[in-house]
């Protein structure tokens, strides 16, 4: 388009008054519009959105006013506009998605507070990076800095303890699991995790850590433990330097049931004669060496609405209470406030709560005169407690039931009610919910089941080192189990959930790592037979920033499995699925979707997840597709059925996809994990392609693009050569591991092993492509099951100066090549190295995993 049909264009649109709103499409027509697969965060968004049209002649203030995408990056433009300009000419910006070896960090110096402030907000999952960042490489002093984090809505716990030295390192035993937290680390670490009984010699892989980018840690759980058990625990952490640290320690798990003083055992009908049962007035209560223990023995504890809970623990600590039938209580069934260590097992629990005498557009209100509804009334309340079991118990018939979504958000009782944030850090979290109860009926329903208070706070619901197990969960117009907060390894498994709006609400998650995994969901839905999903989640940007991993859970309902709600407008989230069976049946819009994600971010990823829409008879996602990893049976309709033919589901797998510590065999015994290192970290190599530098290869790069999505994972497009500078010896019992994913038709995928900057034929593994050349390892690579093992030290042997990537195909035009092939976790072993890995032939083998038992 030349200079003058531009103007020309332009006045047409000033002199058209009456279509008034095509004059911004007049004036942003050459903006262009882009789908930014590298951006995570609204700061990337807009350096990419700014960087694609850099040279079109718009100012950038005129770009910005025309980006049409997120909200979330819409409302940072508004609020930061002049100081997102500054930031992009200045090359700050480009900081967010810069690697690590290309940062410029000198770019920061001259940062004003206005501009830092911008940048904590525009970045709002980096936290503890950008706070490290702007304290080390600005002029800002200590204070100044605050004060912009402070201004860009950062926590301020978060900000004082980022920028410092951060917390200690912290290992939390529950009865069944053990949580992990190290913190002053590196997102671009690897960890690895393997533990055993102190009595034993076999090392058991774990689970690797996951990053938490708000205070900068490394955490995760251990799961499947047993109680009261001593484990040598061995954490390994390397820096993209190769840098180790090794922490090895031990930790014994909790007992199955608590010390109990002798002398504080009291009978009920010894200490209760109608009314409440206030052990505060009692001064009951007992010492970390013994539990003071209330037995119930046939006497129902029968309260009035005129006392708040039936049983009052108040902030009486290390108190057991056993097999008491409760009826009554104008709130609460049992409370607590500001406690710790309480253990309440075998109890049932119904009748509590107030009684509406009023109602408006049927919602519940205690009195005429009250302008708050009926809600939170619950069967068991631990407000501001921590370090509680919650076993064997019944929780039913409410005296009020809740409203549905009809009109507006749910209002009345639940069975159980958590807010885990004990004024002493010690106490916080550490609750334990299993093998109870819970449940309404179908025109009788709980708001949500188990509630969290304090959803949009990171100290919020079960906050953290928590696990839900086991359980038994039914009839509520809304969630049926609430999770949102906090967040760091609170553990939901084992449980059979029916009958709810949603699932399992992890909306937001403010700091994680959480873990969902062996859980049944199925046949959801409200007192009208609405549904919205299984687990729900959002909040990502909104509420930074945690990752919840879905594993191997059975999910059968209507609409979706995994799909967001709004968290102050924001639908983002951040989940790593694997191994779970995804039914739905609606179809439309946004519904009946085995994962609805419309922001599609980027560090999420589906593995080996059965999708199978029962209308649509093929998988259904709206998700980032090259992040997506199909298992072989999603289309299998005769198979999927088989699996809900009896209560124990199990799911057959290739053992390539066996999730350490969380797969088990249908014999409920844990899984190996193939092709993974368990110890002597020093016997392989790995490729980090943030430690190596990397360029074209000899004369081979014809065009397209080399894409680091992580520090594992390189990405080539088109015909394209891609040489990594490595010093590493491959012996003749070198094992080549790695999982590729390659799409279009290339004539040649590999890997080549180099002394020069030569193409050698016989020094590249084809292991995909229609054209004969190079060592054939096509053999090796199976589209469906893409993770290889290759004895590389059968063809080549020697010192490699070059690691090449190689995705050819001299066969097509520029413009028609859609070629891609993904590299990932690319590692050397030794083939005869037992504690390492396991041995390739199993590496293929295909095994059957337990998903979900009924208990």
């Amino acid at each position: 388009m030349n200079y003058y049909f531009q103007t020309h264009i332009k006045s047409r649109c000033i002199f058209i008054a009456f279509f008034t709103i095509f004059l911004f499409s007049c004036a942003s027509h050459t903006t262009k519009k882009a789908t930014y697969s590298e951006a995570s965060q609204p700061g990337s968004v807009i350096q990419l959105y700014l960087s694609d049209n850099d040279n079109n002649g718009i100012p950038i203030q005129e770009s910005l006013k025309a980006y049409k995408g997120s909200s979330n990056v819409k409302k940072r433009i508004k609020a930061y506009n002049t100081e997102i300009e500054s930031l992009y000419l200045s090359g700050v910006l480009q900081l967010g998605i810069s690697k690590p070896n290309q940062a410029n960090y000198s770019v920061l110096e001259n940062l004003s507070v206005n501009e830092a402030a911008a940048l904590f907000s525009l970045f709002p999952i980096d936290t503890a990076k950008w706070m490290n960042l702007v304290s080390t490489h600005s002029n800002l002093d200590k204070n100044e800095t605050y004060e912009a984090a402070i201004t860009a809505g950062l926590d301020p716990t978060v900000v004082f303890v980022a920028a410092a030295s951060g917390f200690a390192n912290s290992v939390t035993p529950l009865i069944n699991s053990i949580g992990l937290v190290f913190y002053g680390q590196d997102e671009y670490s690897t960890t690895q995790v393997q533990f055993k009984p102190e009595s034993e010699t076999d090392w058991t892989q774990g689970l690797e850590l996951t990053w938490e980018p708000i205070y900068g840690a490394f955490a995760g759980s251990i799961v499947y433990l047993e109680p009261d058990t001593i484990y040598d625990i061995d954490v390994a952490i390397t820096d993209s330097s190769g840098n180790v640290e090794e922490y090895s320690f031990q930790q014994q798990t909790q007992p199955n049931s608590p010390p109990i003083d002798p002398n504080k055992i009291y009978y009920l009908s010894d200490i209760y004669s109608g009314g409440q049962l206030d052990l505060e007035a009692l001064n009951i209560q007992g010492s970390k060496d013994g539990y003071a223990k209330i037995i119930g023995d046939g006497q129902v504890i029968q309260a009035d609405s005129e006392v708040l809970s039936a049983v009052n623990i108040g902030s009486q600590a290390y108190v057991m209470l056993e097999n008491l039938t409760i009826r009554g209580g104008q709130r609460y069934g049992i409370f607590a406030k500001k406690t710790h260590h309480i253990w309440i097992k075998g109890c049932d629990i119904a009748e509590y709560g107030r009684v509406a005498k009023d109602m408006r557009n049927n919602i519940a209100y205690s009195s005429t005169t009250n302008n708050s509804p009926i809600n939170y009334d619950s069967g068991i309340y631990l407000e501001r407690s921590g370090v509680a079991v919650v076993e064997e118990c019944e929780v039913h018939s409410p005296n009020l039931g809740a409203n549905s979504w009809v009109y507006g958000h749910p209002k009345g009782p639940n069975a159980m009610q958590v807010w885990a944030y004990h004024p002493e850090e010690q106490y916080r979290g550490q609750m334990i919910v299993r093998n109870n109860r819970f449940y309404g009926t179908q025109k009788h329903r709980f708001n949500d089941v188990i509630e969290g208070r304090k959803n949009f706070e990171r100290t919020g619901g079960f906050v953290r080192d928590s696990a839900i197990y086991g359980n038994y969960l039914a009839y509520a117009n809304d969630d049926l189990i609430e999770i949102d907060g906090g967040q760091q390894n609170v553990l939901v498994y084992d449980n059979e959930m029916t009958q709810g709006y949603a699932g399992i609400s992890i909306a937001p998650n403010m700091l994680g790592p959480s873990y969902i995994f062996h859980n049944h969901i199925y046949d959801l839905g409200d007192e009208t037979g609405k549904e919205w999903t299984a687990i729900k989640a959002g909040g990502l940007i909104a509420k930074p920033a945690g990752r919840t991993y879905i594993y191997e859970n059975f999910i059968d309902v209507e609409r979706n499995a995994i799909a967001a709600s709004g968290v102050n407008g924001d639908t983002t989230f951040w989940v790593t699925t694997q191994n779970n069976v995804f039914l739905t049946q609606k179809t439309g819009y946004s519904v009946g979707y085995c994962i609805f994600d419309k922001e599609k971010y980027i560090g999420s990823s589906s593995t080996n997840d059965i999708c199978y829409n029962k209308n649509t008879v093929d998988a259904r996602y709206e998700f980032n597709w090259d992040n997506i990893i199909e298992h072989p049976s999603s289309d299998d309709f005769s198979y999927i059925e088989s699996l809900k033919s009896n209560g124990d589901i199990l799911l057959k797998i290739n053992s390539n996809f066996i999730i350490p510590n969380i797969s088990k065999s249908a014999d409920d015994v844990n899984l190996l994990t193939p092709n993974a290192p368990i110890s002597d970290i020093e016997e392989y190599w790995h490729l980090d392609a943030y430690q190596f530098n990397n360029s074209a290869f000899s004369d081979q790069l014809k065009y397209g693009d080399t894409t680091i999505e992580n520090e594992s994972t390189v990405v080539l497009t088109g015909n394209n050569w891609t040489k990594f500078e490595v010093d590493f010896e491959v012996s003749s019992d070198t094992v080549l591991e790695l999982e590729l994913h390659v799409e279009g038709r290339p004539e040649i995928v590999g890997v080549g092993f180099e002394t020069d900057n030569s193409v050698s034929r016989d020094r590249v593994a084809r292991f995909s492509g229609k054209q004969d050349w190079g060592v054939n390892a096509t053999e090796y690579y199976n589209k469906a099951n893409p993770t290889i093992s290759f004895p590389i030290g059968e063809y080549i042997q020697g010192q490699i100066k070059y690691l090449v990537l190689t995705l050819d195909n001299d066969d097509i035009r520029k413009s028609k090549n859609k070629d891609k092939a993904t590299f990932k976790n690319l590692i050397l072993r030794k083939e005869n190295d037992n504690s390492t890995t396991l041995s390739s032939d199993f590496a293929n083998d295909e095994v059957e995993i337990r998903i979900y038992q009924q208990n």
